[in-house]
């Protein structure tokens, strides 16, 4: 059996030597990369922290001690640490573990969390909660630099720090996020790292130690203690420690005795203090590229190498159609800029990014400031397009209203993984962005239904100089392969489009369910049920004649959306309608008012009714209290 196999708990960590858990770290590393062949999931963060995790947890008593893991990407080694590794099988899947931390899923993980710089702020409450309660456990919070660029975080270390209460924060320094890292504190922290000042000077003082007499021998104390004042003047420490925390470090993150013996030192304290760990992202990965693109694969990949086992014959990803779209736009007009929140590849936008450097920002991990910087550009006359995750963007939503819409500015908002997200979970649904959209004074809302539409849309927010613009697409293959960004021009502005002329039901669809509502009513038409199908692109203004003309002659709509039904379009539409004729029937149909979790994405679709037969069904049902109240 080997050594990873006998680790069943922490508890048996405890046991084992320095040797051992060397031992288990390879091990380790190697089903980490096995497992992600098989399941996807983001494995470059987790490869990093392998010997960090094996020492936290031989040196804490988990789970008494409360480790928070910042984001959970680096959380993959402490699954298997903490009783799951027999499940890892079922990463990301339906009913099984979460791609990340997840607090119904063991006693282990104190808190879950899918967006990054929420630790330390965690980790704090945990800690507050601890002293108002009178007990006396550890709290941790392992929080990686990417995540240090984010403005959550500073407003955590800053309370930390002042408090004075018992808590350790651990700063996994691998120089990445998901893309490299940018801003002021990336260079703060490497540094160190690349000050030859120090460097030297710490090479010179080892070898005067190594080397001295025996009757100077005393001085090496002396020696070491001079180094200590040095490096207060040129590392990272001296930042920390004025926001009140004890700095330790920079250790090697993959130097499993020196992180037994800092972290062992470091837990009998009880003031706040800061462990500044250098860690190498996707450690031991044999591809031999640990930057971004291996912060995460899709299943089915080549452990050796990273790629594919299966050439996708699929159409090419909503994102990559936008991105190729966003370049072709870019070299039409030059007032166009990009921002993005640490997340060029993710959203499409690196294609911008390199053919046109000086238009492109990356603000990091910080999606409020992107919002407001965007807000700023605008005021110059550009027309800034902040790309960034639904999910993500939803951090940004102040920045929105205050920022962009009250000064009534002209920055479009181009949303990526929009409604389900498969496998990625609830941590990252974009299921909220047509609420919380529709809430803004002032904004466009809209929603394409194919890749074509999508960059007419494009074309029509940059077009727009009236207010903010937002378009939504999914996580998924889009349904065509358009022409060139040139050849498609602006979606006309606040229109719909009749796709299908029926009698009596009018379906109402929204973006991707547009082309599934119309497989549905081929489906009734065969039924002798015959509906019309609306594709309303612009969810807001809506196209007021093209809905009154439905009204005129249908009793019933259906609205159909990847998004929550609550204050979504149909919501929205339901008003409006009642207004306008309070004689028709509307019903809503979209996701319910619960948390979604990991599956297949078309598994999701057809487990909430938002597949061809599950709108079929909603449309039968309606016709049906039809027929039984007449």
């Amino acid at each position: 059996m080997s050594i990873l196999e006998g680790v069943q708990s922490p508890a048996d960590l405890k046991t084992l030597s320095r040797d051992e858990l060397r031992t288990l770290a390879q091990d380790m590393r190697e089903r980490l990369i096995d497992i992600c062949s098989r399941t996807g999931g983001h494995i470059g963060a987790g490869l990093g922290v392998v010997e960090l995790s094996i020492a936290l947890h031989t040196v804490f008593d988990t789970p008494t001690d409360q480790l928070v893991w910042d984001v959970g990407h680096q959380g993959y080694p402490h699954k298997v640490l903490t009783g799951r590794n027999a499940l890892m099988e079922t990463l990301r899947t339906e009913e099984g573990l979460s791609g990340f931390l997840k607090r119904t899923e063991s006693p282990y993980d104190a808190f879950g969390a899918g967006h990054a710089a929420t630790a330390i702020s965690a980790a704090l409450g945990i800690a507050a909660g601890r002293d108002v309660n009178g007990k006396s456990f550890k709290v941790a919070a392992i929080i990686g630099d990417g995540s240090m660029g984010s403005g959550l975080a500073y407003e955590g270390l800053n309370n930390a720090g002042h408090s004075d209460r018992d808590i350790i924060v651990i700063l996994n320094d691998n120089e990445m996020s998901i893309a490299p890292n940018v801003g002021a504190m990336h260079k703060y922290l490497t540094s160190i790292q690349r000050n030859p000042l120090y460097n030297r000077l710490r090479s010179r003082i080892g070898e005067l130690v190594d080397n001295a007499p025996a009757p100077f021998a005393g001085m090496s104390t002396l020696l070491r203690k001079w180094e200590e004042g040095v490096k207060s003047f040129l590392t990272p420490g001296v930042l920390f420690e004025e926001l009140g925390f004890r700095y330790f470090g920079p250790i090697d993150g993959h130097d499993l005795d020196a992180l037994l013996e800092t972290f062992t030192a470091v837990r009998g304290m009880n003031t706040p203090r800061l462990v500044h760990v250098i860690t190498q992202k996707g450690r031991g990965f044999p591809a031999g590229d640990h930057g971004e693109k291996w912060h995460a694969l899709p299943p089915g990949h080549d452990p050796a190498t990273g790629k594919q086992l299966k050439a996708s014959t699929a159409n090419p990803a909503w994102t990559a159609v936008y991105g190729k779209g966003l370049q072709q736009l870019g070299a039409e007009r030059k007032d166009v800029v990009v921002i993005t929140a640490a997340m060029p590849s993710g959203t499409g936008t690196g294609a911008f990014a390199k053919a046109y450097p000086e238009r492109f920002f990356d603000v990091g991990i910080a999606e409020g400031h992107g919002v407001t910087f965007a807000a700023g550009m605008a005021t110059q006359g550009l027309h800034p397009i902040v790309t960034i995750y639904s999910t993500f963007l939803q951090r940004g939503y102040d920045n929105i209203i205050h920022d962009v819409a009250l000064q009534h500015l002209p920055v479009v908002f181009a949303m990526d993984r929009a409604g389900l997200v498969g496998e990625d979970g609830e941590t990252h649904m974009g299921l909220y962005d047509i609420p919380y959209m529709l809430a803004v004074p002032g904004m466009t809302v809209t929603a394409p239904r194919n890749g074509e539409e999508m960059l007419g849309l494009l074309r029509a927010g940059v077009e727009h100089n009236d207010g903010p613009f937002s378009l939504r697409y999914p996580r998924d293959a889009s349904p065509d392969t358009p022409p060139d960004m040139s050849q498609i021009p602006a979606t006309p502005y606040a229109t719909w489009e009749v796709l299908r002329r029926g009698r009596e039901i009018a379906i109402l669809a929204v973006g991707t369910m547009v082309n599934t509502a119309l497989q549905a009513a081929e489906s009734l038409a065969a039924e002798g049920l015959d509906v019309t199908v609306v594709n309303c692109r612009y969810l807001k203004p809506f196209d007021a004649l093209t809905l009154n003309a439905i009204l005129a002659d249908h009793t019933h709509v259906l609205t159909v959306e990847e998004g929550t039904v609550v204050n979504g379009f149909g919501a929205y539409m339901s008003a409006i309608i009642q207004h306008l004729a309070p004689s028709v029937r509307v019903a809503t149909h979209g996701v319910p008012d619960r948390i979604i979790y990991s599956a297949s994405r078309a598994k999701q679709l057809a487990s909430l009714g938002l597949d061809a037969p599950g709108i079929a069904d909603r449309v039968r049902a309606l016709r049906e209290t039809e027929v039984l109240a007449g």
